[in-house]
């Protein structure tokens, strides 16, 4: 059937965007418009919040990615906005909130390249430039190139020996049609994996286990 739903989030990473606002404090967002090419993260942040300005005015950010644990944090971030006075278009159901890491339980800690700070709380941390900031086609939305130029990993997930994540250990927080997820048991890997050994074969059968 034909059907016209209101939002297309099928089902993708939430991350956590740490941008700097213009009297050099943190502001600190919820997304879930994100994807990578190489060291490359394309997002999509709307155009009304205090990200895009931020992101326009100075390029330093992190992505941060919380795991499924997190999501009630992510939550208490989803009404507030870092923009004062609050848009029209978000009057009715956000407020203004200058504090987003205390609202949300959650704690800075000083990034090594960029200059705004990292979320301790999450297991993967992305410093990263935004190197490009376009409107989308319909205005509503900017679409952000962020060249990425560190990655901070939780050694807990990371394969001993290697540079890889640990995809059997490593979960991502899912925001599948306005909806928390974690991840199921492992169903298989890519022919291009470069995880695919007995270590990982263990660590998945210890995550369902």
């Amino acid at each position: 059937m034909v059907i016209e739903p209101r939002i297309l989030y099928f089902g993708t990473p939430v991350v956590l965007l740490t941008t700097r606002n213009p009297d050099g404090s943190a502001n600190l967002a919820p997304m879930s418009s994100a994807w990578a090419l190489g060291r490359t993260v394309v997002l999509g942040v709307g155009a009304e919040g205090q990200t895009a300005r931020n992101l326009a005015q100075h390029p330093d950010l992190v992505i941060n990615l919380p795991p499924p644990e997190l999501w009630e944090a992510v939550e208490r971030l989803a009404p507030l906005t870092g923009r004062d006075p609050v848009p029209p278009a978000k009057a009715d159901r956000f407020r203004f909130e200058p504090a987003k890491f205390a609202a949300a339980g959650l704690h800075p800690i000083r990034s090594e390249v960029v200059g705004v700070p990292r979320v301790a709380e999450c297991p993967l941390q992305l410093e990263a430039r935004a190197v490009s900031v376009l409107p989308d086609v319909t205005g509503d939305f900017r679409i952000v190139e962020a060249h990425v130029v560190r990655v901070h990993a939780d050694p807990a997930l990371v394969v001993p020996g290697t540079q890889h994540v640990d995809p059997a250990r490593w979960q991502p927080l899912v925001y599948n049609f306005r909806h928390y997820f974690g991840l199921g048991p492992e169903l298989g890997h890519s022919f291009r994996s470069e995880t695919a050994s007995e270590h990982a074969a263990l660590s998945a059968q210890q995550c369902v286990a």
